[in-house]
């Protein structure tokens, strides 16, 4: 803990949720009063056979920009166009919510050659996080110029 003219400041391992909401709204409304109003939705795309979950991405839509947080394939499916499919369909509707363009980020032992491949570009990386592996940071550029 610390003090800085009376204000305490520390380390609250077990927040409350309307703590961790108040922070969210606070931000949220100084970005709006400085920037046009985020319009964030989530976005999720899921993959079924045969009623199973064989594949999903989750991310949300805000500022025209698609941001896609995770995606996962099933290795019992990888290889058959799942992943292109449920990124083709996420571009597809962020195009429909007005975006303009895309961003993700992924691990040097995760996915970066197949991002690429749909024509996402490095524009940032942190090395050793983790240990011994790199994050890159990727974005894709006018989401209406390609075949989405």
């Amino acid at each position: 803990m610390s003090r800085v003219n009376e204000i305490e400041t520390r380390i609250e391992d077990d927040c409350p949720d309307e703590v961790r909401e108040q922070i969210v709204r606070s931000l949220v409304a100084y970005n709006d009063a400085n920037a046009s109003p985020q319009d964030y939705r989530d976005l999720v795309v899921v993959s079924r056979l045969g009623g199973e979950v064989v594949g999903g991405l989750i991310g949300f839509t805000h500022w025209n920009w698609l941001f896609i947080k995770q995606l996962w394939v099933s290795e019992s499916v990888r290889g058959r166009g799942v992943g292109t499919e449920l990124m083709r369909a996420a571009e597809r509707e962020a195009v429909a919510r007005a975006c303009l363009h895309a961003h993700l980020d992924t691990f040097g032992f995760q996915a970066l050659p197949f991002y690429q491949g749909l024509g996402y570009s490095v524009f940032g990386q942190l090395g050793d996080y983790p240990v011994g592996h790199t994050r890159y940071f990727l974005q894709k550029r006018d989401l209406k110029a390609g075949e989405v």
